[in-house]
Parts: structure tokens; C-alpha cells; sequence
């Protein structure tokens, strides 16, 4: 069995963790009816905290994580795919205790894998990874509970991250009004490239309010942030007016009444974009590959090798990086 490079994390003492590149056997995979050569992975949140030990995320070390990876099969004991093709793998358990995308061999079961579209290249789909669908999910969700492009105002939380980036370019491609809310203001330029006709500091979002119900301003909005600035956006949204719910980097609780649901008809969307089905993965895969397919992909990323990935994933866990970290398994 073939020798490979991964980027492989140990607990060196209690509670002090240590990535470094290895060279492992293909052996050493767990098992599933898919081998993948990955190509590409990129860099999420959630993998910084595996990165750094946190055991909600990943019980056991030594450990690979990546929760994306994109490449082509060289092994197949499934009819449904055929060795030579090429594949996108997100979500699930892949990277949390299954060995991830931060390997150039990752071996997984045949239902985690979902075609790569032929419009979208293996890079142009790790440009994307998890973060893209997850905010294909979200803008997904509004249009299905009746946003309309007409209606005004839809604000992106956390907007500099890697799902609000793609969020904001996203609803700006779909010919919606976006607003960038952000802790990085100064970067203006690089939001209104992406589409947004606002910038707003993150600081008008989470200011505590008791009061159950603000001005309504926002047709819609997507949360990557949580607690304080959802309980804020709820207050704030327009009548019938929906935000997409989909992360806890402010906090994983928020408050409300229910005042704006019983007088404004407002709607709590949420999303998760790990144990969806491998027939929904593929279809908003398709969808991100056609006529959600972005220009602007290139702009939002910053590529890296192996020799980066370890100061990388801290920057992403201290809240340091902007747009999505794109990690070359090549490069070493």
C-alpha cells in the first residue's frame, strides 16, 4: 500500500496537542468502500478546534482533520463509483474522528461522497467546501420561505468568515441587496468586491437590548455568529421576513420572546450541512456548479501548503483569517 503525507495532531503531554506532517500507509485508513487521492481540502473552524484538542469535536489522538476534502477515487468497492472519478467529501464524520482531508489519502464509505460537478474544478470546489455549502444552504432556505430579491435589505453575519464571505457574494450573484456585517470594517473594499452594498461594524448587531422587538430593517439574514446578534436579528427583521441559522462563534444560546414571531410572522431557519442525505448534498452541489457557480472564488481565498497549515489553523481559531483558507495537499 502506497506511503502518503497527513498532517497528524498528538496529545505530546495532558491537554497539549501538536500537529505535525507525517508519513503514513494507506493501511492505517480506517475502513469504507472509497479510497480518495484528495487534492485539495480547506480550512474550517471546526477544524481548528480538533486541531487544538477539543474533545467535542475529535475523542481520540493521534488524529488527521479536515472536514473537506476534494480528489479522485483510486479504489471503489461501490457500483457507484468508479475509480478515476472525481469526488467532493464533506460533513459527516470525516475529519472529527475519521481521518480527514489534512491527508493526501483519505478512505471513507460510499454514501459521504458526492460527485464533483464538471463545472466546478476539484480547487474551485474546495474554495468552497463545507463553508460554500453551508451558505448555499442558508441563502437555499430564505428563497424557499419566500425571500424575493425585491424585498430589501438581507444583512450576513460574521461576514469576513468563511460563510459569510461566500454568503455575501452568493446573495449579491442572486441580485439580492447585501449587508456585511463584520469585526473587520476597515476591509470594505474586499466586502464590496464580493457584492455587498454595506459594511456594517458587528458591533451594531450585539449590543444588548432588552427591548422584545427593534425597528424592523432586514428582509432576511443569515447568522454564522449566534447569540447576542441572533436574538438582535430576530428583533430587527421586516415582516415575514426569515434568517438562516447556521453557527455559535458568539455563543451557542440566545434569547427571545415570542413577539416577532406571533406579530411579525418572522421565521427561525436552521441549517445543517453534516448529516444531510447524499442525494440533497448533490443536488445543492449541482446548483453551486451551475447557476450559483461564483466568478469571484479566486478573490476569496488564500492557498496554502502542509508547512502552513499549523500557524493557519491558529489564526482560524483565534478569529485572525478572512475568506477560506485553501489547502494544496501537493504542497508540502
Amino acid at each position: 500500500m502506497p506511503n502518503y503525507q497527513a498532517y497528524v495532531v498528538e496529545e505530546i503531554q495532558e491537554k497539549r496537542f501538536v500537529g505535525d506532517l507525517k508519513t503514513l500507509t494507506t493501511e492505517d485508513l480506517p475502513s469504507g468502500e472509497v479510497l480518495v487521492r484528495v487534492r485539495y481540502s480547506s480550512l474550517n473552524y471546526k477544524d481548528a478546534l480538533s486541531a487544538s484538542g477539543n474533545r467535542g469535536v475529535t475523542r481520540a489522538y493521534p488524529h488527521t482533520p479536515g472536514i473537506d476534502a476534494a480528489g479522485e477515487v483510486v479504489e471503489s468497492r461501490s457500483a457507484t463509483f468508479a475509480v478515476g472519478e472525481e469526488v467532493i467529501v464533506t460533513g459527516y464524520d470525516l475529519g472529527m474522528n475519521t481521518a480527514g482531508g489534512f491527508g493526501q489519502f483519505i478512505r471513507v464509505p460510499a454514501n459521504w461522497c458526492v460527485r464533483k460537478p464538471g463545472t466546478l474544478s476539484l480547487r474551485e470546489a474546495m474554495i468552497l467546501g463545507t463553508a460554500g455549502f453551508t451558505a448555499a444552504l442558508c441563502v437555499e432556505k430564505l428563497i424557499l420561505n419566500g425571500l424575493k430579491s425585491d424585498q430589501g435589505e438581507v444583512v450576513v453575519s460574521g461576514a469576513s468568515g468563511g460563510v459569510g464571505s461566500i454568503a455575501v457574494a452568493l446573495l449579491a450573484h442572486l441580485g439580492f441587496q447585501v449587508v456585511a456585517s463584520t469585526g473587520k470594517p476597515n476591509h470594505s473594499d474586499w466586502f464590496q468586491q464580493l457584492g455587498a452594498s454595506e459594511v456594517l461594524s458587528r458591533e451594531v448587531l450585539s449590543q444588548e437590548d432588552s427591548k422584545p422587538l427593534q425597528k424592523p430593517r432586514w428582509a432576511g439574514a443569515v447568522d454564522t455568529v449566534g447569540g447576542v446578534t441572533l436574538s438582535n436579528l430576530i428583533k430587527t427583521l421586516a415582516y415575514g421576513g426569515s434568517v438562516a441559522a447556521c453557527g455559535m462563534v458568539q455563543s451557542a444560546g440566545f434569547e427571545s420572546s415570542v413577539f416577532p414571531f406571533i406579530l411579525r410572522g418572522v421565521n427561525l431557519l436552521g441549517v445543517d450541512s453534516v448529516e444531510l442525505p447524499q442525494s440533497s448534498k448533490q443536488a445543492v452541489w449541482d446548483k453551486l456548479g451551475k447557476q450559483w457557480k461564483l466568478e469571484c472564488l479566486e478573490s476569496l481565498c488564500t492557498e496554502i501548503g502542509f508547512d502552513a497549515l499549523g500557524e493557519s489553523l491558529q489564526k482560524l481559531l483565534q478569529g485572525q483569517s478572512q475568506g477560506r483558507i485553501l489547502l494544496n495537499t501537493e504542497n508540502r
